[in-house]
């Protein structure tokens, strides 16, 4: 059976992205526009346009298009705007935020993945995003970005990532604990990283960032 990815990307934008309250015209368009299914395995890409997780590798998963739509409307990127992006997974939402954004930089701790990402966004003809195949919590960079889209959950927000905020910047980030996470926008406000304004977003589930997990408790 052929697949009109088309109609289903349409589908999924109408039935599962929009009633989850992402109205931003912007977000919609883009959302509309990038063809998913190139981001999917093949053995999964019927699944592309559906509300699931689609496994990638290494025990990772793509998000939900619904989380991602939500992600992209939060962060409110502006055409001028610098991204980073900790967790590029297929490249996917890799390449939404280059539709969005002047520049992005994609962080990825699998070097197989990152390259099949980069070849993925290449093939889309999707020049301002560079993936480095990284892990986030051994990164350095002297570079300040204004906005930050974090793929995976901590159970408390890195310090390192707010120092690579600029002032008035903002990251996207699900943070906590099983079964209460909670997807946020965090604000750096001013010079001190120390003292971000929090804003609740909605309630999530995801896979910890390798690093983010929570220290395990042990009792006697």
């Amino acid at each position: 059976m052929t697949i009109d990815y088309a109609k289903a990307r349409e589908a999924m934008v109408e039935q599962q992205v929009r009633p989850w309250d992402v109205l931003d015209v912007r977000v919609l368009d883009t959302i509309a526009r990038v063809p998913r299914e190139l981001f999917v395995n093949e053995a999964h890409r019927a699944l592309a346009y559906a509300d699931l997780e689609l496994p990638i590798g290494h025990g990772e998963t793509m998000l939900k298009p619904v989380v991602e739509g939500r992600a992209l409307q939060a962060l409110a990127l502006s055409p001028g705007d610098e991204v980073l992006e900790i967790g590029t997974g297929s490249g996917y939402l890799a390449a939404c935020l280059g539709n969005l954004a002047r520049d992005v930089v994609s962080l990825e701790r699998h070097a197989d993945l990152a390259e099949a990402a980069q070849d993925r966004l290449v093939t889309q003809a999707i020049s301002n995003v560079q993936v480095i195949a990284a892990d986030a919590f051994a990164w350095e960079t002297e570079r300040r970005f204004d906005a930050i889209c974090v793929g995976g959950a901590v159970d408390t927000i890195p310090a390192r990532f707010l120092q690579w905020l600029r002032p008035g910047g903002r990251m996207f980030i699900v943070r906590g604990r099983e079964p209460a996470m909670e997807a946020v926008l965090v604000h750096r406000e001013g010079d001190d990283v120390n003292a971000p304004r929090i804003e609740s977003l909605f309630e999530t589930g995801l896979a910890y960032l390798a690093g983010a997990a929570p220290v395990p408790q042990f009792s006697l």
